[in-house]
C-alpha cells in the first residue's frame, strides 16, 4: 500500500495480490500511460494526479474531454460507481476514502479557468514556426524578424506586435535582406495570412500579458497538499497544433527556467502530456530532437512527464526509452500494423514469467493495465496485471457553479483576468511611421520663402544696383540672370538652417518624383 514514500496505483489481477506502487523518488524520471479508447486511462491519469497531490507535488494536466474537472469535489459514496468501486477496492484490499483535491482552473480562452498567456517573444521562432506549420524559408524569415526585434529593441509581446513587425521588414526588405539574406515578401506574406488563420482560430488570446508565471503552478494549499493545475482543452482540440505547441511551450519554459536540483526526494512538479502523439505528428527533427532534450535533462529539474497516447508506438524510441514509470491498457490488435505495434509494446517491459506480455495487453479488461514502476536503484520492475485503485475524487465532470467556486477561491483569483497592453514593437513602430509621415509632409509642403523686400523689388522691375561713377560700366544682365541671381543669395541664406535643408530634400524629392 502507499505509505510517505510512494503512490499506491493499484494491486494484482487474475488472483496475483501485488500492490503497485510508483516511488516518488522515481516519479520524475518519467512516465507513460497508454492504451485503447476506453480502457481507463483518464482514471489511471486522475489516480496518478491525487497521489501526487496528496504527497505536496504540484501537478499540471489538461482536461481533454471535461472529465477531470471531479477532482475538486469528493467522489461519493452513494454514486452509481460506489459499488463496484468498493467491489474492486475489497479485491486489492484498498478502502476508498472520498476526499476532494486543491484544484487551479486554467483556460487559454479564458473561459472554463483563469487566462493563461505567453508573449510571442517567449514562444520564439521555432515552436511559431510549428504553431503556423511554415515552410522552411517562410521559418528563416520569422528568424530574422526575431533577430531585428532584439536588436531594435522592439518588445513581441501580442500578435499584433508581431504583425506590424512584418510589415515594417516589407517595407525594408531591400535593406534587411543585405544585412541578414534575402527576406522575400511572398515568405512575408503568407506568414501575415497564417497569422490571420491563427486569429481567426481565437490564437489572439494565447499571446500577451500579464504571462503566466511558472511559480503559480508550483503552489500548495495550506495543508502542504500539491494544487493540481488542470487546463481546459476540449475546446482547445479544436485545434491541436495550437493545443501541442502551447504544452511544448510550457515545458520548455519549465526546463529554461527551474534550476538544477539534482535528485530530490520527491518532484517539484508533475507535467501529464495527454494526446501526447500530437507533438510528434509530422514534427520536424528539430522539434523532435528538442523533445528529446527536454525529456532528458528536466528531470534534473524535478519535473517529472507522463505522456499519455494510444499507442506507444506515437513516442519516439529515443523519448520512449525515458519513461521508467508504465502503464499499458488495453491495445487492440486487428490489423497487421496493430499486432506489430501490439508486439512491439511487449517487449520494452520486463518479462513475468508468470503471463506472456503480449497476451496480456491485448486482454486486460477496462480498469485493468500491465504496469510496470521503477524500484530501488531506478531498475525497471518486473511487468504485472494490476487492476488500479478507485479514485477518491469525482469521476466525471464537475457542475459549472461549482467550478465557478473553485475559481473564485483559486489563489491567482484576478491576476491574469485582465490584459495588460504596454508599450511594446506595435507603438514603436506605429510612432516610427507617424514622425516618418510628418517628415515628409513637411518636407513636401516646404517653409516660407523668406526674401528682403528691396531685393525682391529690384528683381521684379529688373533694376540693378547703380554702379559707382569712376567704376567701369557693368555688364548688362539679362531679366533671367537678375531672378536666378536674386533666387539663389535668397535660398542660400534659408539652407543655412534646419528649415532649409528640409526644403532642399522637399524640393529634390519633388524632382525626382516627377521623372
Amino acid at each position: 500500500m502507499a505509505d510517505d514514500e510512494s503512490i499506491f496505483v493499484g494491486g494484482g489481477g487474475e488472483g496475483y495480490v501485488t500492490p503497485q506502487n510508483l516511488l516518488l523518488k522515481y516519479g520524475n524520471r518519467h512516465g507513460l500511460v497508454a492504451g485503447a479508447t476506453g480502457t481507463g486511462k483518464t482514471v489511471t491519469l486522475q489516480v496518478l494526479a491525487e497521489g501526487f497531490s496528496a504527497a505536496g507535488v504540484p501537478v499540471f494536466m489538461a482536461d481533454v474531454k471535461g472529465d477531470l474537472s471531479g477532482m475538486a469535489v469528493a467522489g461519493s459514496a452513494t454514486g452509481k460507481l460506489h459499488e463496484p468501486f468498493t467491489k474492486r477496492g475489497a479485491t486489492i484490499g484498498y478502502t476508498v476514502d472520498y476526499r476532494a483535491y486543491p484544484v487551479v482552473f486554467w483556460d487559454l480562452y479564458g473561459e472554463k479557468g483563469h487566462p493563461i498567456r505567453a508573449t510571442v517573444a517567449e514562444m520564439g521562432p521555432l515552436l511559431l514556426s510549428r504553431l503556423l506549420e511554415l515552410t522552411e524559408p517562410q521559418e528563416g524569415v520569422l528568424n530574422v524578424a526575431f533577430r531585428l526585434a532584439d536588436e531594435e529593441g522592439l518588445a513581441l509581446l501580442d500578435l499584433k506586435d508581431l504583425q506590424a513587425l512584418l510589415v515594417f521588414i516589407g517595407e525594408n526588405a531591400d535593406t534587411i535582406s543585405t544585412r541578414y539574406g534575402l527576406v522575400a515578401t511572398s515568405s512575408i506574406g503568407a506568414i501575415q495570412r497564417r497569422l490571420l488563420v491563427l486569429e481567426n482560430e481565437g490564437g489572439a488570446k494565447l499571446f500577451g500579458e500579464p504571462a503566466l508565471d511558472l511559480a503559480d503552478l508550483m503552489l500548495k494549499d495550506e495543508t502542504g497538499a500539491g494544487r493540481i493545475n488542470i487546463l481546459a482543452a476540449d475546446k482547445l482540440m479544436n485545434s491541436p497544433r495550437m493545443y501541442a505547441t502551447f504544452l511544448l511551450w510550457l515545458l520548455s519554459e519549465l526546463f529554461e527556467n527551474l534550476p538544477e536540483v539534482g535528485d530530490p526526494d520527491r518532484p517539484k512538479l508533475v507535467f501529464f502530456f495527454d494526446e501526447a502523439h500530437l507533438l510528434f505528428a509530422d514534427a520536424p527533427k528539430a522539434l523532435v530532437a528538442k523533445v528529446e532534450q527536454v525529456a532528458r535533462l528536466i528531470r534534473s529539474k524535478g519535473v517529472g512527464v507522463y505522456f499519455i497516447t494510444q499507442n506507444p508506438a506515437d513516442v519516439p524510441e529515443n523519448i520512449l526509452g525515458q519513461l521508467g514509470n508504465r502503464v499499458q491498457h488495453a491495445l487492440r490488435a486487428f490489423t497487421a500494423k496493430d499486432q506489430k505495434d501490439l508486439r512491439m509494446a511487449s517487449e520494452t517491459y520486463r518479462p513475468n514469467p508468470r503471463f506472456a506480455i503480449e497476451d496480456a495487453i491485448r486482454d486486460v479488461g477496462t480498469g485493468e493495465a500491465v504496469t510496470s514502476f521503477l524500484e530501488a536503484k531506478g531498475v525497471p520492475g518486473i511487468a504485472e496485471r494490476t487492476l488500479v485503485r478507485p479514485p477518491k475524487s469525482q469521476l466525471g465532470p464537475i457542475l459549472p457553479d461549482q467550478r465557478a467556486a473553485v475559481m473564485a477561491a483559486s489563489p491567482v483569483q484576478g491576476k491574469y483576468e485582465t490584459v495588460i497592453d504596454r508599450e511594446s514593437a506595435f507603438e514603436k513602430l506605429q510612432a516610427r511611421s507617424q514622425a516618418a509621415a510628418a517628415e515628409v509632409a513637411q518636407a513636401e509642403s516646404g517653409p516660407v520663402l523668406r526674401i528682403d523686400p528691396d531685393e525682391f523689388n529690384r528683381a521684379r522691375r529688373f533694376e540693378a544696383d547703380a554702379p559707382p561713377r569712376d567704376a567701369a560700366p557693368a555688364r548688362r544682365t539679362s531679366r533671367g540672370d537678375s531672378i536666378g541671381t536674386t533666387f539663389a543669395k535668397s535660398l542660400a541664406r534659408q539652407v543655412g538652417s534646419a528649415g532649409g535643408r528640409a526644403l532642399v530634400r522637399g524640393v529634390l524629392g519633388s524632382l525626382f518624383r516627377s521623372r
